[in-house]
């Protein structure tokens, strides 16, 4: 097991070569998601990856009022480590439908912590649109950002290859869906680049364009296959979550299987997908929330070593309240440091 870890962190430290979100640790795993019972950020520690049990009773984990600002919700919370190990990166969806009664938000958070519990933020409002962005000269996907109705689920992916215009090497894919109607007919995923210190971003590009509605995509590089997998919701043709392929990082991706997809619910929706391997294990684990039972069903079935061959689903326990989310591997150091706090925080 120690020599599965080293050897993966000395490949994910390969400049300019098929890198994604740095892995360490071996000593248990961060589910990191949005609450079930509130919008707000919740964690959970597991020591297998497969069995759960809730921090702080599934409370929030940082004020969500101040850290959301536009509405003072947060949803689809996804969080790795950043480029070098040594800190971490969290980004949501800034959206509370408890409050505005309505399936429409307007931006984005990103978030850095240096220990996993004390968060900063920096948020992007698209409905200000070109200036809010860090590269004002690149052309704009929209003519009027302020129709903007929809920015959701956006995620992390580490490229080592992105050259800022100054030569500076390295940046933070951030990948989202978009949804301006008064100029779009259906959500896209596009994406954007961040920068080191995580409070600038690119305009956005458009990622995913397949003719009808997608949303909730999730990237990662597998070895086996020397390819990128997008796993992602699609709206069009036969519906749910799919896997799509490409030799490159900015696509296109092209859908590998169309039989082979997370299709164990029947009729019933599913959405928020999150691949991750176990330590010591080639294989994937692909977890998702099916969302039109009463009460959702939070689930993890698996895939082989090229993530695909979707199979034995199991609905995720120990978690009161699971919702959208991603995990994260964690130190012993991490992991003691995270219950620590929760049972403090309890005692208060």
């Amino acid at each position: 097991m120690r020599r599965f870890f080293l050897a993966s962190v000395a490949a994910l430290a390969l400049a300019g070569g098929h890198a994604q979100n740095v892995q360490k640790g071996d000593y248990g795993y961060l589910y990191c998601h949005m609450s079930g019972r509130g919008e707000w950020t919740a964690y959970a520690l597991s020591r297998d990856g497969l069995n759960y049990h809730d921090l702080l009773d599934g409370g929030p984990v940082y004020d969500v009022q101040k850290l959301s600002p536009i509405e003072g919700g947060a949803r689809d919370a996804f969080i790795c480590r950043t480029s070098d190990g040594k800190g971490y990166l969290m980004v949501t969806t800034d959206m509370c439908v408890g409050k505005s009664k309505q399936w429409f938000n307007y931006g984005i958070n990103l978030l850095r912590s240096d220990d996993l519990i004390h968060w900063t933020s920096t948020t992007f409002d698209f409905r200000k649109g070109p200036d809010i962005f860090c590269d004002p000269d690149s052309p704009d996907v929209y003519k009027d950002y302020a129709g903007i109705k929809r920015v959701w689920a956006p995620q992390i992916f580490w490229d080592p290859a992105y050259v800022w215009p100054d030569g500076t090497k390295g940046g933070y894919m951030i990948y989202y869906s978009l949804l301006n109607p008064a100029e779009d007919k259906y959500d896209r995923v596009f994406y954007s680049y961040a920068d080191a210190s995580f409070t600038r971003l690119t305009k956005p590009r458009v990622l995913v364009d397949w003719g009808y509605a997608t949303i909730d995509a999730d990237i990662n590089y597998v070895p086996a296959g020397g390819l990128y997998h997008m796993l992602i919701k699609k709206e069009g043709g036969t519906p749910g979550i799919f896997a799509a392929t490409s030799d490159k990082l900015t696509g296109p991706y092209k859908i590998k299987d169309e039989n082979d997809y997370v299709k164990f619910e029947g009729n019933k929706k599913c959405e928020g997908c999150s691949a991750f391997q176990l330590v010591g294990d080639s294989t994937w684990r692909v977890a998702y929330i099916e969302y039109s039972s009463n009460p959702k069903r939070y689930r993890i079935c698996q895939a082989d070593e090229y993530l695909q061959n979707f199979h034995s689903p199991v609905t995720l326990e120990g978690v009161a309240h699971p919702q959208h989310g991603s995990f994260m591997r964690l130190t012993k150091e991490e992991y003691e440091r995270l219950q620590k706090w929760s049972d403090e925080q309890m005692k208060k």
